[in-house]
């Protein structure tokens, strides 16, 4: 690797995290420690506030500043940021503010790349959907809290809370917080658009080991969360199938019950949504639901072809 070329990468690295030592940086890029040190005094000969960090290997850090220089991306990382412009959702505002940020990219990529972007902004078509969104002031906070590693204190539901937070996790257009609260001694899951004014205390944690990946312990707790309407459907047709039939298949709500059939837990606060999902199913099922719940869905088929809503159907009706 020629020198501006491991230069470019060393800059690369160390915009992706923010901690490194000397030896990590020497490994990643198969020099020596004293060819690191060489680059880094180059680059702050070139403007970049690389900061020296103190322990036991000593390291460095990439400082923030006015003054930085511009950020590098690789092609396939230009890519990324463009198509998640382009398809940024459930924070508000977040449209405007996208579309005037993938507009500055495409001014400062050369030419292969702007091509590329706008190839993915021409393609992507967004469906607008109406529902909660988040405020983009609170992710920042809790981001950065998430990072840093520091607790955070906000209002949920009218209570004042203090948790440890470690992750954002998005599902549904919806943004959610995985954090462990001491209070319940538990891990918890919070939607960020009913959290009120999250702020940072200044307080910092030694992070405790996830109970599992935080997007599929997120997604176990919405399988498991109070809807409205619940229902749970015996389909004649293979897991594997019915899960690439619905939008959204969580962990836990499409289960095989044998080759040939399985079981689907449904749930929502709308009853349009239960309905939706059952058409999706495309196969014969067993519904076992709740009068309630039945009453709801054939007023909906009813409202959709336009007649009047009749008695409910028997537990178990197909």
């Amino acid at each position: 690797m020629t020198m501006p070329g491991r230069m470019l990468r060393l800059l690369s690295l160390m915009q992706g995290r923010r901690d490194w030592t000397g030896a990590e940086l020497a490994e990643r890029l198969g020099v020596t420690d004293r060819t690191i040190r060489r680059d880094v005094e180059r680059l702050r000969e070139l403007g970049y506030p690389v900061d020296g960090t103190t322990g036991t290997a000593g390291g460095y850090r990439l400082a923030s500043g006015r003054n930085l220089p511009p950020l590098l991306l690789d092609d396939d990382e230009a890519v990324a940021v463009a198509v998640g412009l382009r398809t940024a959702a459930g924070v508000q505002g977040i449209e405007e503010s996208s579309t005037r940020a993938l507009a500055k990219l495409e001014q400062v990529l050369p030419a292969r790349l702007r091509h590329r972007v706008a190839a993915v902004r021409d393609a992507i078509a967004v469906m607008s959907l109406a529902g909660p969104v988040s405020d983009p002031a609170a992710l920042g906070v809790l981001a950065a809290a998430c990072r840093d590693h520091e607790v955070v204190a906000f209002t949920h539901r009218g209570r004042e809370r203090r948790v440890e937070p470690r992750s954002l996790v998005t599902a549904h257009r919806r943004w959610y917080l995985l954090a462990y609260d001491p209070e319940r001694a538990d891990w918890r899951t919070f939607r960020v658009d009913r959290v009120d004014a999250p702020r940072a205390t200044g307080r910092r944690f030694t992070p405790r080991d996830l109970p599992d990946d935080p997007a599929a312990y997120v997604a176990r707790s919405l399988t498991g969360a109070p809807y409205r309407y619940t229902c749970t459907a015996l389909v004649d047709a293979p897991a594997e199938v019915v899960r690439s039939r619905l939008v959204v298949a969580l962990p836990g709500r499409v289960e095989p019950v044998d080759e040939r059939t399985c079981r689907v837990r449904l749930g929502a606060d709308a009853i349009g949504h239960v309905a939706a999902d059952l058409l999706l199913l495309g196969a014969p099922y067993t519904l076992d639901a709740s009068p309630e719940v039945l009453a709801a869905l054939r007023a909906a088929a009813d409202g959709l072809t336009g007649g009047r809503p009749g008695p409910p159907a028997a537990p178990g009706s197909r």
